[in-house]
C-alpha cells in the first residue's frame, strides 16, 4: 500500500515516473557473473524513459538497447562480436538474480546470476577534514613480499629487478585478456592516498585498480588510448582534465587520494581529477561491492610495464 507521501507524490509527476520511482529494480546493483566476474548495472530514469548501463567483467561501461522496464523487473539485450545476449533481471529485499541468455552461431546457452543493491554515492567529502595515517610500504624494493597473484592459474611474469616491480609479458596487443597473472596486494584497504610510479613502454597498456574496483588507466602519453581510457583517466568512468602524462619509457608519479567513493588524481605534480565520484566500478575489477574494502592491484595480462615507489596512507575514521 502506497503511504500519503507517495500518493502525493503520484498526483504531481508523471505515471511513469512515478512507477519507476518506487519500483526497487531502480538503483545500482554488484553483480557476481556466471564466470565468478565482477560487474555492475546501474538502472535509472532519462526524460521519463528506462535506462541502464552495464559493466560486464572486461570493458567500459556501456548504455544498454532494447530496455524494457517492469515492477521490480528489467530486461535488455547486448551485443557482443558473433553473439546476442539477452538478460531477464528482477530484485526483491535487496538483492537480484538475473538470466542471461546467449545467442551465437544459431546456437543458444542460458546462466544465471545473482546481485547486491549497493547504497547510493555519498556526498563529496572535505578533503581538509581528512585524517591520514602514517605511511606504509607496499613495495619494499628487494622481493614481492606482501603481494600475490590474483590468478594460479595463469603465468606469472612478476618479479623485482634492479629494485623496480617488473611485469614481462610477450603480450603486445590491447585485447581483455591475457595469460599472464594480474598481482595485488596480500592486505584490503578503504579510504586513502596512495603513490606509486610507473613506466609503460612506447604503446604499453596496464592499471592500477584502487579496492580492487577502481581503475586508474596506465599508459604512455601518446597511446591509442585517449580521454576517459587516457592516462590519469578512471578507465571509461572520469576523464582526466589533460593528458599529463610522459612519453613511452619515461617514469611517471601518480599521487592518488581515494574517499568516500570520490576520487582525486595527481598525474607527475598536476591535478587531473579533482574530488570527483566514481559512479561504479570499472572493467577488470575483481570485486564490485563497492562497500567492501579490497586491495591495490596493477594489471598483468595487459603489456609490459614496471612500477616502483609504492606506499599508501590509510585514512584514520
Amino acid at each position: 500500500m502506497k503511504t500519503p507521501l507517495a500518493i502525493l507524490i503520484c498526483l504531481l509527476i508523471p505515471l511513469s515516473v512515478c512507477t519507476a520511482a518506487e519500483n526497487s529494480i531502480v538503483g545500482d546493483w554488484a553483480i557476481t557473473t556466471p564466470t565468478q566476474e565482477a560487474a555492475w548495472l546501474s538502472v535509472s530514469l532519462k526524460e521519463g524513459e528506462p535506462y541502464a548501463e552495464l559493466m560486464w567483467a572486461v570493458g567500459g561501461v556501456r548504455p544498454v538497447s532494447t530496455t524494457h522496464l517492469g515492477q521490480n523487473k528489467i530486461s535488455f539485450t547486448r551485443k557482443r562480436k558473433g553473439s546476442e545476449q539477452f538478460f531477464e533481471v528482477s530484485s526483491e529485499s535487496g538483492q537480484l538474480t538475473g538470466t542471461l541468455t546467449s545467442v551465437a552461431d544459431q546456437r543458444r546457452t542460458q546462466q544465471t546470476f545473482t546481485g547486491k543493491r549497493m547504497p547510493p554515492l555519498p556526498a563529496k567529502p572535505d578533503l581538509s577534514k581528512v585524517k591520514f595515517g602514517p605511511k606504509e610500504v607496499l613495495f619494499n624494493g628487494k622481493d614481492l613480499t606482501g603481494w600475490k597473484v590474483t590468478d594460479e592459474t595463469k603465468k606469472n611474469g612478476w618479479s623485482v629487478k634492479d629494485g623496480v616491480m617488473v611485469n614481462d609479458t610477450p603480450k603486445k596487443d590491447f585485447s581483455a585478456y591475457g595469460d599472464h597473472a594480474n598481482i595485488r596486494t596480500v592486505k584490503d584497504f578503504e579510504d586513502f592516498r596512495l603513490h606509486i610510479e610507473f613506466k609503460p613502454p612506447a604503446g604499453g597498456n596496464s592499471g592500477v585498480y584502487l579496492r580492487g574496483m577502481y581503475e586508474v588507466q596506465v599508459v604512455d602519453r601518446d597511446s591509442k588510448m585517449q580521454g576517459l581510457q587516457g592516462v590519469g583517466s578512471i578507465f571509461g568512468r572520469i576523464k582526466a582534465k589533460e593528458n599529463a602524462g610522459k612519453p613511452g619509457g619515461e617514469w611517471n608519479s601518480y599521487d592518488i587520494t581515494l574517499v568516500d567513493r570520490h576520487v582525486t588524481v595527481i598525474l607527475n605534480g598536476k591535478k587531473v581529477i579533482d574530488n570527483e565520484p566514481v559512479p561504479g566500478p570499472t572493467g577488470g575489477a575483481i570485486q564490485s561491492d563497492v562497500t567492501m574494502p579490497g586491495p591495490i592491484y596493477l594489471q598483468g595480462d595487459h603489456t609490459s610495464v614496471v612500477y616502483r615507489n609504492i606506499w599508501i596512507e590509510p585514512v584514520i575514521k
